[in-house]
């Protein structure tokens, strides 16, 4: 603990204050996007225009600056959910509530919460687009929030034994230890999670563009919203457009964010020796060049953590809770449990156990694609992390091959599922990983990059090969970020099965016998209670999957597997 600490190697030393050209280049770029951020604003927070989605390309500039808005915005809450949200179920005696909760969260459809929000946030700002447009991001917030909560998490338990004694011997309170270790120790793995979670909300941004709850119908302008009247009207080359436009969007998220966080996290990679030539990135190879910038920025960011570190003390201590928060948690679930509990009895039992062998079958395609993607994805993940400099040039083709709406497959998928005459109660399954197998692929990567190399050092030196190396080292390294993408992709395939188990071609319907074909059926008919029961069950299969298999496996990181 004498010599610099992960903050410390991150930051650097402070360098003179006098501009330079690399400081006039930094305020352009910084001034252009808080110009777009600004126009953005203004446009979300103004009157609600009627005015129908124009398919004309030369809109989708505007339309993509809309969609990114969002997007970030979406983001922006995801963190600061993760920050708080995570250490409360890592450090607190609510941790087996909390992560069953989060483990609920994750279950329920990003439509229903859609459904949920819309209503209610509308009202709030009557004739103006503010509601809608919070219900949106809040739609894209549900789908990015739990992948990311679920890795900062996973990192917290998994603290390398050395760091934690470390903390220990010099008695560090909470948020001193919080900032100086377990947050470094952690970004790396949270970086490439939260690009997954990008990822993952481009998948449901065409139906929290395109509001269509009940009698309400509301086309917020963006890429979402383009996409969903192209396929109304059956515009093959505004689909081109439109995809073209999402592929931009990502690509400028990746040079301008996504891919300066990844070289920077690099810093705080927890290893006592060099690895491979870290990764580049042009966006922070400049800021790195500014004298101004880099000094004020170095000296806010230095001010900020020495106050918090004040604020947080030394001296032992653990994460507090305040209990007088357990009932307003509590009361609000006993109130909403009392709701259900009579709309559910109308049903009878015999709805009940259909639902649950309905669920049961559901659960066998889960598991099955969970099994497969990892034998695929888990040894690509590996080769990529591995090799710093190739994830960094494949993230962008990652991430929009994960950003693209797999829904959008599912009707040539119908299409051929009718023509080669094959069933969908097998081929569902597959459908269901289009959107969900990436999970895997960037927790894999993200654990990959961060073996120490050290360790590989070590297994070059035995000569580790085959199978022996998988299971000696590389199996052993990436075990915690796997567990971690399998709990995501689980969520996400359960909520992907809804629109999985039911597809269409020209007005033939294809449906799969299982959990989320019943819950479809229920939101088309509005039947309100099955739709109910069904979203109890999913959580309840959830859970228990929670309770006997994904948490077992946690347990086993944490103690098996640490580094």
């Amino acid at each position: 603990m004498g010599g610099p600490g992960l903050w410390e190697r991150g930051f650097g030393r402070n360098v003179g204050p006098r501009p330079n050209r690399y400081d006039f280049l930094a305020f352009l770029a910084v001034a252009a996007l808080l110009a777009a951020f600004l126009r953005a604003s203004r446009e979300a927070a103004g009157s609600l225009s009627p005015e129908p989605i124009s398919l004309n390309p030369w809109h989708l500039p505007e339309y993509a600056l809309r969609t990114g808005f969002r997007m970030g915005l979406a983001l922006l809450f995801s963190t600061l959910f993760t920050l708080v949200y995570a250490p409360l179920a890592a450090k607190t005696r609510l941790e087996p509530f909390l992560v069953a909760l989060l483990d609920i969260l994750q279950s329920v459809p990003i439509l229903g919460f859609l459904a949920a929000s819309v209503g209610a946030l509308a009202s709030l700002f009557p004739g103006r687009a503010l509601g809608y447009e919070l219900a949106a991001v809040f739609a894209v917030f549900t789908s990015q929030a739990w992948n990311m909560a679920f890795s900062f998490y996973q990192s917290l338990k998994t603290l390398p034994r050395e760091l934690d004694e470390a903390a220990r011997l010099y008695r560090l309170r909470s948020l001193h230890r919080f900032l100086r270790l377990e947050l470094p120790f952690a970004l790396p793995g949270l970086v490439w999670n939260a690009m997954m979670s990008m990822s993952g909300g481009w998948f449901f941004v065409v139906a929290s563009e395109a509001i269509s709850v009940g009698k309400t119908e509301v086309d917020l302008p963006g890429v979402g919203s383009y996409l969903a009247r192209a396929l109304q009207a059956g515009d093959l080359h505004a689909v081109g457009y439109a995809t073209l436009a999402m592929l931009l969007t990502i690509l400028l998220y990746d040079q301008l964010f996504f891919r300066p966080l990844v070289a920077w996290s690099e810093r705080f990679k927890y290893e006592e020796r060099p690895g491979e030539a870290p990764a580049r990135s042009w966006a922070l190879d400049l800021l790195r060049r500014t004298r101004a910038a880099r000094a004020l920025g170095e000296t806010l960011a230095e001010a900020l953590l020495r106050r918090a570190v004040a604020f947080g003390g030394v001296g032992g201590g653990g994460l507090g809770f305040p209990r007088l928060l357990l009932p307003a948690l509590l009361l609000p679930l006993l109130y909403g449990a009392y709701g259900l509990f009579h709309a559910l009895l109308a049903l009878g039992p015999g709805e009940w156990l259909r639902a649950l062998g309905l669920g049961l079958l559901t659960l066998l395609r889960v598991l099955g694609i969970l099994a497969l993607a990892a034998l695929v994805w888990v040894p690509v993940g590996v080769a990529l992390g591995g090799r710093p400099a190739l994830a960094v040039r494949a993230q962008a083709l990652l991430q929009f091959l994960a950003a693209f709406p797999a829904n959008l497959l599912y009707p040539l998928a119908a299409y051929l599922l009718l023509r080669y005459r094959l069933s969908l109660e097998v081929f569902s399954a597959f459908l269901m990983a289009l959107g969900t197998q990436w999970y895997l692929l960037f927790n894999v990567v993200a654990g990959a990059t961060a073996l120490p190399e050290d360790l590989k050092e070590a297994a070059r030196a035995y000569r580790l090969k085959g199978l022996l190396l998988w299971r000696q080292l590389l199996l052993p390294g990436v075990f915690p970020y796997l567990v971690t993408g399998l709990v995501t992709a689980s969520g996400g395939t359960w909520n992907a099965s809804i629109v999985a188990e039911v597809v269409s071609w020209h007005g033939r319907t294809l449906e799969a016998t299982g959990l989320g074909a019943y819950i479809a059926k229920a939101t088309e008919a509005g039947d309100g209670g099955r739709l109910l029961l069904g979203i109890l069950a999913m959580s309840g299969f959830v859970l228990l999957l929670n309770r006997f298999l994904w948490r077992r496996l946690y347990r086993l990181a944490e103690e098996r597997f640490r580094l």
